[in-house]
Formats: structure tokens, C-alpha cells, sequence
């Protein structure tokens, strides 16, 4: 093993968990926890670079992506999938890598990690250019498919970004923007998936809701870019509508069905537009509703 990867050495916290009560057990796993907050919040100036780094390129028509194999690759997939449902991006906006392919999701796939080539094959196959932007996730910073798809990454000009929970790790030194949570030994050592795998949603999650924030997709804390898909977001929709725009729960129903969309329905009643009025000067607004209100 090596001596510098903290990621793999014993917490003296739980030298003995094995020995204690059932309680006494879940306490040392929880005070460990509780860590892995400020560790993420000690790299809110590299997450807030990132944030803003993507914001513009997607702007310019890139995409973005994670990559990552096991619980790395797992929650780069999770957040990727919540996208379209909670802001109504397009898939293809928000994209996920993981070593295996989506087996991986589901099994452990021998080896798929080691394959540095697989890395910059996966990208290829998914036209990854210049435009876009990379998070190389890694708890280790040392894992071969993440490094070789950022290796191609950067060979193509893209933006890169290297989440890892180890100092100085190859991911960080080879990202334009490294950020690293240090979240110390695992409770259990090398399982990554504790508290380092806490550390990766909590970045991701800042990532992507920077991100929609930044792209216009929320009025106020309201994700007013909602896909009204199902009965609970439907009506969070139109529960968002009234809200934002005064209106009863009733004609927010209405608005919502003659808008197709949250912020297209605010619009049209608070300017007295068309749909088509409203749709334009969103775009004009770059979809942004508040500035589309002259707020």
C-alpha cells in the first residue's frame, strides 16, 4: 500500500469498532461523518471555480461529464440521472462515465478500473470534445480509466476537474481545477464508499445545483426549469406558480397547461404575453426568469 494514501489507512477512531456495543459503534461512525461537511466546505473556492468555469462552456453549446468506476463511478450517475427530472435538462446536457458500462451499476466488474485506454475510448464514443468539460472522480486519485479519459480530456482543450479525497493525488496534479475533500482514514479501512463516497455526493451536489443555478433553471430556491413528469411534480409546479406569480392553485393549473412550462406560465401572466412572447424573451434572457421579469 502506499504509505501517502490516506485513503487506505487504519482510523485509530475505530481500532476496536468491532468490539464495541451496537450503539458505541454507530457513534464512532457518526462523529467520523460529521467531518467529511467541513472537509467539503474547505473546498468551496475550487468548487466555485469549477461552477462558474462550466457554466460558460456550456453556454457556448459544451456538455458536461463525470467519469468514474465503482461508488465514484455509482454517484456520477446518480447525480447526472437527477438532472433532467428536477431542472428539465436535456440528457445529453448532464452526462455519466462508468468503468463497466452500466453493469458496473449493479455488479462489480473485475479490472474495468485499470484500463487507462478504456477511459479515453468512452469519451470518444460519446463525440467528448473541446467544448465540454470532465470530473474525473476518484477517492484515490490514482485510478487508471479516470486518469486516461482525463489525459484525452485535456488533449482536446476541454475543461478538467479532478474530485479525489487524497493530497497532492495524479488526478489533482493533472486537473485544470483539483478539488480535494480530505476526509481522511475510512472507518472501515479503504472503504472508500463511507466517507469519502459522503464527500463525493456533497461535491457533485454543489456542482450541478451551482451549475442550474447559474444557467437560470431557479427562481429564488424554487427549480422553476421542473419537468412536470409525474403527479408530484406536476404539482410542484404548480405549486411554484402560484407562489411566484399570486395566483390560485387553480389558475396556476391553467397556466401551467397553456405555458408547457413553469417559466413560460410566470411570464405570460406577470407580462400579460403569448406563450410564444414569453418563450421568446426567455431565450432572449438566456433563460434566465429573473432577468426576463427585469428583476
Amino acid at each position: 500500500m502506499d504509505p501517502d494514501l490516506v485513503t487506505e489507512a487504519r482510523n485509530p477512531a475505530s481500532a476496536a469498532i468491532d468490539s464495541l456495543t451496537t450503539q458505541e459503534m454507530l457513534q464512532v461512525i457518526s462523529a467520523a461523518d460529521r467531518e467529511v461537511a467541513l472537509a467539503v466546505a474547505c473546498e468551496i473556492p475550487h468548487i466555485s471555480e469549477a461552477i462558474d468555469a462550466t457554466v460558460e462552456r456550456i453556454k457556448q453549446g459544451g456538455r458536461l461529464f463525470y467519469m468514474g468506476a465503482g461508488t465514484s463511478g455509482r454517484l456520477g450517475v446518480l447525480d447526472a440521472s437527477e438532472c433532467p427530472p428536477t431542472f428539465n435538462t436535456p440528457p445529453e446536457l448532464i452526462q455519466a462515465l462508468i468503468a463497466g458500462g452500466d453493469r458496473a451499476l449493479r455488479h462489480s466488474i473485475e479490472k474495468a478500473e485499470d484500463d487507462p485506454e478504456q477511459g479515453k475510448r468512452d469519451l470518444q464514443e460519446n463525440d467528448f470534445s473541446g467544448q465540454d468539460t470532465l470530473v474525473g472522480i476518484a477517492a484515490s486519485g490514482r485510478t487508471p480509466y479516470v486518469l486516461g479519459g482525463l489525459e484525452f480530456a485535456r488533449s482536446v482543450g476541454a475543461l478538467t476537474i479532478g474530485l479525489s479525497c487524497t493530497s497532492n493525488s495524479e488526478l489533482a496534479q493533472a486537473a485544470d481545477i483539483p478539488i480535494t475533500p480530505i476526509t481522511g482514514p475510512e472507518i472501515i479501512a479503504g472503504s472508500t464508499r463511507m466517507r469519502a463516497g459522503t464527500a463525493t455526493k456533497l461535491v457533485l451536489n454543489l456542482l450541478s445545483t451551482g451549475v442550474m443555478i447559474r444557467l437560470g433553471y431557479v427562481y429564488g430556491n424554487l427549480m422553476v426549469n421542473v419537468q412536470p413528469s409525474n403527479e408530484k411534480l406536476t404539482d410542484r409546479a404548480r405549486r411554484i406558480i402560484s407562489s411566484i406569480a399570486g395566483v390560485s392553485y387553480d389558475e396556476a393549473s391553467r397556466l401551467l397547461s397553456e405555458a408547457g412550462a413553469v417559466r413560460t406560465a410566470v411570464l405570460m401572466h406577470k407580462r400579460k404575453l403569448s406563450r410564444a412572447d414569453a418563450e421568446a424573451q426567455l431565450a432572449a434572457a438566456n433563460g434566465s426568469l429573473r432577468v426576463a421579469l427585469g428583476e
